[in-house]
């Protein structure tokens, strides 16, 4: 005799189905700073990435399961080119992409059985800060425009609470990369050690010339790790001496 589940059961099964894939991995996340936009990832992996560059001054970040989220980056790297090869390079932009992976990913979650779990974000470096753009895509297909900065992952709740209590919009490269490690540090609710070597970090560059997507890696990430531990002890020297 066939098994009957209501709509709003397989609905709510699904949803709880991608989240608890989702939550298996480690959280990244997405914010602005005075040169751009900041994105970082904990990936000890130097392979299979979880930062990207879509297009010319377009980025991607995802978490959740690696073959999902990569067809997903092909897919957007495609269309980008194909759109800027027929129309204008000026065509192509983060909410156009944001909007394709939102219906890409709600058909997947309205129509298979198994929703694919992952989320991702699309951010797009403008002229000034102001025109900059960061769209959050759920597995579910829903679009989030955030304004200054959002974390993904399974402990994305306590990860963007921290990162609101120390996020800056006009900090500097080093400033935002410290925020963004202290908030990735308290991912599990208790502090840990991060470095350098477990971290995927890149940059849309908005002073850069053509193509804003920037990796950095290597003796560059050792350095801005080591500018931002060191303002943040003077900051926390700081205070100290002001209460005594």
């Amino acid at each position: 005799m066939p098994f009957y589940v209501s709509p709003e059961q397989s609905m709510k099964d699904k949803a709880d189905y991608a989240r608890k894939g989702i939550a298996r991995g480690r959280s990244a996340v997405v914010l602005r700073y005075d040169g751009g936009i900041l994105l970082v990832a904990d990936n000890m992996s130097r392979t299979l990435h979880k930062i990207s560059e879509l297009y010319d001054r377009i980025a991607f970040a995802a978490v959740g399961r690696y073959n999902e989220f990569e067809n997903l980056r092909q897919a957007g790297v495609k269309f980008a080119d194909v759109r800027g090869y027929a129309y204008d390079r000026r065509d192509v932009n983060g909410r156009m992409l944001a909007n394709a992976y939102a219906q890409t990913l709600g058909a997947v979650f309205s129509e298979s059985s198994k929703p694919w779990e992952v989320e991702i974000v699309v951010a797009e470096v403008g002229e000034t800060a102001d025109s900059d753009q960061i769209y959050r895509v759920t597995f579910d297909g829903s679009v989030v425009d955030e304004r200054d900065f959002v974390a993904m992952g399974g402990s994305a709740d306590r990860v963007s609470a921290t990162l609101k209590e120390h996020f800056d919009k006009d900090a500097s490269l080093a400033g935002a990369l410290a925020a963004a490690m202290h908030a990735l540090a308290h991912e599990n609710g208790e502090q840990r050690g991060l470095e350098a070597s477990s971290l995927e970090v890149a940059v849309l560059d908005r002073a850069r010339e053509h193509r804003k997507f920037r990796r950095i890696q290597g003796e560059r990430l050792n350095r801005l790790v080591e500018e931002g531990r060191t303002a943040e002890n003077s900051a926390d020297g700081g205070e100290d001496g002001g209460d005594s």
